[in-house]
């Protein structure tokens, strides 16, 4: 049995106006963010967005991303930010990979309404032992989420069979439940 062998904590704080965001500067503002808005199809408030800042600051980061104007109710918007939490801070290539880790394993589990990067695929073998915690402010995330759950690690339960039941020959058909 594997055990997750790499814990991410995240304490999210918000929520943020689009303006507040902007003029956030200091040396932690790294990590992830969320944003929450109007869709068209999923109504007013929802998540709308998982995205990283892990090169560059939570404000430049989001200053870049033009799509926040053509939201119908851009105004209303509001940005949750998350900082990378632990007992030091390491280096910086390893503060990135968890960022990265943790934005994969995130979008996955909640699917927002807006990221198009919805698939594990890349990092799938990364993520069978992160575990991420969500602290704080976390709003709609789930306060942690499994790579054991969600990525590939577990297989399609194709051999596994109901406690007490009795292993099938491979020759005959398996019996469907309805």
């Amino acid at each position: 049995m594997i055990s997750h062998e790499l814990d991410i904590h995240i304490d999210w704080d918000g929520p943020f106006a689009l303006k507040e965001v902007r003029e956030s500067k200091t040396p932690t503002d790294y990590g992830l963010y969320q944003v929450y808005g109007h869709h068209p199809v999923y109504g007013s408030d929802v998540l709308l967005y998982i995205g990283q800042a892990a090169k560059q600051t939570f404000s430049k980061r989001v200053a870049e991303v033009a799509r926040w104007h053509d939201n119908r109710d851009a105004g209303r918007l509001t940005f949750y930010l998350g900082r990378l939490r632990g007992q030091r801070t390491p280096r910086k290539s390893d503060w990135e990979h968890k960022i990265d880790l943790a934005e994969c394993l995130l979008i996955m589990t909640h699917s927002p309404a807006n990221n198009t990067q919805k698939s594990i695929g890349r990092l799938d073998n990364d993520l069978f032992q992160v575990h991420v915690f969500n602290y704080g402010h976390h709003r709609d995330l789930l306060p942690e989420v499994s790579g054991a759950r969600w990525t590939s690690r577990l297989g399609e339960m194709a051999d596994y069979m109901d406690y007490g039941s009795k292993p099938q020959s491979k020759n005959r058909k398996p019996v469907t439940r309805r």
